[in-house]
């Protein structure tokens, strides 16, 4: 195995100094492969791409196709949401009509039917008012007290206080917000979708029109909402955000990398680098037909994060060995004889961390697990094969250009105040590595156990932007600032405004013969004696709707349909029993059909419940209590409504933060212990590489809950991506400590290891941190959290590094090695030679560059 190896590091040793001109063609031709798919890259945002295969989600999907709601979504509609000292009086009941006639008027907009309370009531007046201008004429000839008397005559109708916000008073005949409905029939019969729909709407364009209209040509507060207008937000948002952060990330990196390669071509070459990896990566997310989605926006940033850290190490440890004397083409060989190991073993970890999300039972967690993994195996060939190849091409042609160079200089000195204070884990784990291990655990089981109080959330709100954007964001020159947004100001509004001040609803979609004779009595006695978090009606009923409700409604109304009931009520407690196919039909034929089915089938084998939840009860309670009353029918009876769905998808994110965590730690676990027994004979070496990645991963569940973050869709893969990126610093540290170790006695090499390597870390830990930091200022809060924990999660697993790592070297080799003093020696080799740690073997005869032959300097690292 370890022959193999070996061929693919001479392999592309040979090709990197000896042919970089066809390497970097061959790479130029790949990236314009993919670029090629860069133009099919699609775009999905909302809750509904969480909810796909969810039980409870798809019972509210069929629900929307059997069943006509009041504010039907899925069959094209949009919400006219008036606000005004009383959308009652007659001047406000006149705007809403004439802002639905505006709309009808205009054939683009594919009006087939509106609602309204100012259609009611102008129908009350005048009974013959069936179209838009016979209401408008008839609002406009009755006299203000006439309106009144028709509202007062409609306060017990639901069409009326379905329709008008919760502080409607039917003495005075006002209230203050109202919601007008109109239907759209648009072409090819494309609805608009839920609320959470994904993607682009039909209805966005419809919706933005009618805004703009209704803004034009009427003096009143009505606010155009809608699918549509939901949808568009969750698409702008994303762009909104990535024109702010992609600038900030870009600015802040270059910033860094000047500082760390100070060396304009250097800078050049490895921007170049990170562009190929970003092209790549999204070119692949267009030819795999995988859309782009929320979560996706921190992809850019972790490419950045790991090629930035690549990039530094390849160009710090080249310029290590050429400070040593090397030419150009020794001293690239030596560096990527070392470089390919630590890249590989690197990729593996973080592809593993990042393929963990795999086990996630969400599909927008599953293909960002999938693209961030083959971007990180892209980033491995660009820095560990293109850099390289693209490097020794300029330096030999260097000397030719009229292009300055600053400083070739390696990070990192021995005797520099840098190289103090990088080196402080070392003086701890000469003096006392025991004790820095049990305090590393203490600390670690104490942040993980209080990491358990971590909350999770799933919303709608989270997908789209705040109701007030900040306004340094807002302050931004164009092209930079953001949109204007209005859902969540307008879907806040509507929860104040028109939910029932009792809470909530949970709803239960039955599937079964509702003719059975015993098919209501079922739905009624579900009912009885409710859970504590239902709210409680008369005769200790639980409050709800349902299509047992709406035929007492009726019977109370018509006492023709109420003598047809008491026929067929066996028992006398206002529930058919019998001859439910005729009561069905008179009832779909009355007045009340349209609202009969709004809860039961058209082939009459399925209905809905919705349970009036109490305002005290929170989701996961609502749910609980919902699931003891479904278990009460003896039909296929499934749980659904938004309640019940974003709660089952908050409880699969947590599942998913820690199902990948697990299985990222095992994972990485078993690599690490199988890689350090292949290349070193060394097993054990991967536990000691684990250390600082628990101290890590503790640390940063502890401070979500300090900082009062929740595991949501964009932080759930933070733990399993602590990991990936978080192992990237403890390798470097490991592989070249093993290096140093078999030249050297063991505090001396742990030193040389800490200060080189750390200062390349340094340099990549504050570019990446800041680089990906800058997600705070996205448009979308939980994306600033998840940069947030992420900047968070690399200052971690960088001070864990460089202050936990040495100690437990320490305690591994007091362990192996037993001597601390004397040098380890060459590594076995598979044919029983001895194999120096960082020197390549023989190549066409001639003689390999050994340690000894080559000075070594105290500069600097991998």
């Amino acid at each position: 195995m370890r022959l193999d190896y070996q061929r693919f590091v001479d392999w592309a040793d040979d090709n990197i100094v000896n042919r970089p001109e066809k390497v970097m063609l061959a790479f130029l031709l790949v990236t314009i492969v993919f670029a090629a798919g860069l133009g099919s890259v699609s775009t999905e945002a909302g809750t509904q791409q969480f909810a796909e295969d969810i039980p409870s989600a798809n019972a509210l999907e069929r629900i929307e196709n059997e069943f006509l709601p009041a504010f039907d979504e899925s069959g094209g509609s949009t919400q006219l949401v008036q606000r005004d000292a009383n959308v009652l009086s007659k001047r406000s009941l006149l705007a809403m009509l004439r802002a639905q006639q505006a709309m009808e008027e205009r054939s683009d907009m594919y009006v087939s039917s509106t609602s309204s309370a100012a259609g009611l009531v102008a129908q009350t007046i005048d009974p013959d008012a069936t179209t838009l201008e016979q209401q408008i004429r008839a609002l406009e000839r009755a006299p203000q007290g006439e309106v009144r008397q028709a509202v007062r005559e409609n306060a017990d109708n639901p069409a009326l206080t379905g329709t008008v916000s919760n502080d409607f008073n039917a003495k005075s005949a006002s209230a203050s917000a109202t919601i007008g409905v109109v239907q759209h029939d648009l072409p090819g019969g494309a609805g608009g979708g839920t609320a959470g729909q994904s993607g682009e709407s039909p209805l966005t364009s419809v919706q933005n029109d009618a805004q703009r209209i209704i803004d034009a040509e009427l003096d009143a507060d009505i606010t155009v909402f809608g699918s549509g207008i939901i949808a568009d937000e969750f698409s702008t948002v994303i762009n909104d955000s990535l024109l702010i952060v992609t600038p900030a990330a870009v600015l802040l990196i270059v910033g860094f990398l000047v500082v760390a390669y100070r060396d304009l071509l250097d800078l050049l070459l490895g921007t170049l680098s990170l562009g190929l990896a970003i092209i790549w990566t999204f070119g692949f997310l267009g030819l795999a037909g995988i859309p782009f989605n929320n979560i996706m926006i921190s992809i850019p940033p972790l490419l950045l994060a790991v090629g930035i850290d690549f990039g530094i190490h390849a160009i710090n440890r080249y310029r290590e060995d050429r400070a040593t004397g090397l030419d150009i083409e020794s001293a690239m060989t030596v560096a990527t004889d070392q470089l390919l190991v630590a890249f590989f073993i690197v990729t593996g970890t973080t592809v593993i961390g990042f393929l963990s999300n795999l086990a996630s039972d969400l599909p927008p967690i599953r293909d960002f697990g999938v693209v961030a993994g083959v971007g990180i195996i892209f980033t491995f060939f660009i820095f560990g094969i293109f850099l390289p190849a693209a490097k020794v091409w300029i330096d030999r042609r260097r000397d030719g250009w009229p292009i300055p160079t600053f400083s070739q200089r390696p990070l990192g000195e021995e005797g520099s105040a840098l190289g103090a204070v990088l080196s402080v884990g070392v003086t701890i784990a000469r003096v006392a590595p025991v004790a820095m291990l049990v305090l590393a655990l203490v600390f670690s089981a104490g942040a993980a156990g209080y990491a358990t109080g971590v909350d999770t959330s799933f919303t709608q709100e989270d997908f789209l932007p705040p109701e007030e954007v900040s306004p340094f964001l807002k302050s931004l020159p164009e092209p930079f600032a953001p949109s204007d947004y209005s859902a969540v100001a307008t879907l806040n509004f509507l929860e104040d405004k028109f939910t029932s001040t009792q809470g909530g609803s949970i709803t239960i979609y039955l599937e079964g013969r509702m003719e059975n004779d015993a098919a209501l009595e079922r739905i009624h006695r579900a009912g009885e004696d409710p859970p504590d978090e239902f709210v409680e009606a008369e005769n200790r009923r639980a409050e709800s709707t349902s299509i047992v409700t709406i035929i007492q409604d009726r019977a109370e109304q018509d006492p023709e349909f109420a003598a047809l009931v008491e026929r067929n009520d066996r028992n006398d407690n206002g529930v058919p029993d019998d001859n439910l196919a005729k009561i069905y039909s008179e009832l779909e034929e009355s007045p009340a059909g349209d609202r009969a089915s709004e809860y039961l089938a058209d082939d009459h084998r399925s209905a809905r419940i919705v349970y009036t939840v109490s305002a005290d009860a929170s989701d996961s309670e609502a749910v609980a209590a919902g699931s003891e009353v479904s278990d009460r029918f003896r039909e296929d009876a499934t749980l659904t409504g938004n309640t019940v769905v974003f709660q089952e998808v908050s409880d699969l994110i947590f599942e998913s933060a820690i199902q990948s965590l697990a299985l990222a730690l095992g994972l990485t676990i078993v690599f690490l212990m199988f890689i350090y027994w292949v290349l070193e004979g060394l097993p054990s070496l991967g536990i000691a590489n684990l250390a600082p990645i628990f101290v890590a991963v503790a640390s940063v569940a502890g401070t979500m809950r300090v900082l009062g973050i929740s595991f949501n869709a964009f932080t759930a893969t933070i733990l399993s991506l602590t990991i990936g990126l978080g192992i990237d610093y403890s390798v470097h540290i490991v592989h070249r400590f093993i290096d140093e170790r078999r030249e050297r006695p063991l505090i001396p090499a742990l030193r040389r290891t800490v200060v080189g390597t750390g200062g390349a870390l340094l340099g990549s830990m504050a570019t990446t941190a800041f680089g990906i930091g800058v997600l705070v200022l996205a448009v979308l809060s939980v994306l600033g959290q998840f940069g947030v924990l992420t900047a968070i999660s690399i200052v971690y697993s960088f001070l864990a590094s460089l202050l936990v790592l040495p100690s437990a070297l320490v305690v591994w080799d007091r362990i192996v090695n037993g001597d601390p003093d004397t040098a380890m020696g060459p590594r076995p080799a598979a044919d029983g030679g001895a194999v120096s740690g960082t020197n390549p073997d023989d190549r066409d005869g001639a003689p390999a560059i050994t340690a000894e032959d080559r000075p070594r300097n105290t500069e600097g690292s991998q």
